[in-house]
C-alpha cells in the first residue's frame, strides 16, 4: 500500500520539465501520484508530455484528473467549434500532433488517456481537483451532487471566499508564485509555462502528508507571454 501521495501541478506541454520533475521524486516511487490537469496546450510540445505521463503510469500508481485544457480539447473532439479551445493555448497543441500530412492526429492511446482522466480523486485527508470546489459546500455535498463535478475544473471563488470544507482540498489551475498554503487548501500551479513572467516558470509537486514541496524551473522554451 502507498504510504502518501505527490500531486504534480499543472505541466502544459512542457514535457522537458516534467521529465526532470519526475527525476527529482525517484526517492517516493512508493507513493500514488496525482497529476492535478491541464497537461497540454500553450506549451511546446503537449504530445511528448502526455506520452512521457502514459510510460510513467505503467511502472507507477497514477491519478490523472481532467483539467479545463483537457475538457476543452474533449469538446473539440465530441464536436463543439475549437475557437475557444484555440485561442487558450491549443494551437500550440495541434502543432505538437500533426502527422506526416500536417494534419491533426490524436494516437489512440492519448484519446484513451484524455477520456479516462477523473474530476476528482479523495483521500481520507484530502481532496484532489484541477480547479477547485464550491467554497460554500462541505467536502463531501461538493461530491454527492453530481451537477457540481464540472466546476471542479473551473472554480476559482475559493481563492477569495472562506470555505466550509472538512478536508485539505489539492489544485493546480490558477498560477502563483508560491503554492496556496491554508489550513483546507493547497494550490500548487507555479505556472511552469509562463517562465517568461515575473515569480513564475516553475512545476511544483508537493509530498503528502508531509507537506514537502519540490519545484522544477521550467527547462522548455513557450512562447513568450
Amino acid at each position: 500500500m502507498s504510504s502518501g501521495f505527490i500531486a504534480i501541478g499543472d505541466i502544459h506541454g512542457c514535457s522537458l520539465t516534467l521529465q526532470a520533475l519526475l527525476t527529482q521524486l525517484k526517492p517516493f516511487e512508493d507513493r500514488t501520484f496525482v497529476f492535478l490537469g491541464d497537461y497540454i496546450d500553450r506549451g511546446p510540445n503537449s504530445k511528448d508530455a502526455v506520452s512521457t505521463l502514459i510510460a510513467f503510469a505503467a511502472t507507477h500508481k497514477c491519478v490523472f484528473l481532467r483539467g479545463n485544457h483537457e475538457q476543452m480539447l474533449l469538446d473539440v473532439q465530441n464536436g463543439e467549434p475549437n475557437a475557444n479551445w484555440i485561442a487558450n493555448g491549443g494551437k500550440m497543441t495541434v502543432q505538437s500532433y500533426l502527422n506526416d500530412a500536417k494534419r491533426f492526429e490524436l494516437p489512440y492511446q492519448h484519446t484513451h488517456f484524455f477520456r479516462n482522466t477523473k474530476l476528482f480523486y479523495e483521500a481520507d485527508s484530502f481532496l484532489f481537483v484541477h480547479a477547485g470546489i464550491d467554497p460554500d459546500l462541505s467536502v463531501e455535498e461538493n461530491i454527492a451532487d453530481e451537477a457540481y463535478h464540472e466546476d471542479f475544473m473551473w472554480e476559482r471563488r475559493h481563492l477569495k471566499e472562506q470555505n466550509v470544507w472538512e478536508k485539505t482540498v489539492v489544485f493546480g489551475h490558477t498560477p502563483k508564485p508560491n503554492p496556496i498554503q491554508t489550513s483546507t487548501m493547497l494550490g500548487i500551479d507555479t505556472g511552469c509555462v509562463y517562465k517568461n513572467l515575473p515569480g513564475l516558470g516553475k512545476l511544483t509537486a508537493v509530498i503528502l502528508p508531509e507537506m514537502t514541496f519540490v519545484q522544477q524551473n521550467c527547462l522548455d522554451e513557450p512562447k513568450p507571454y
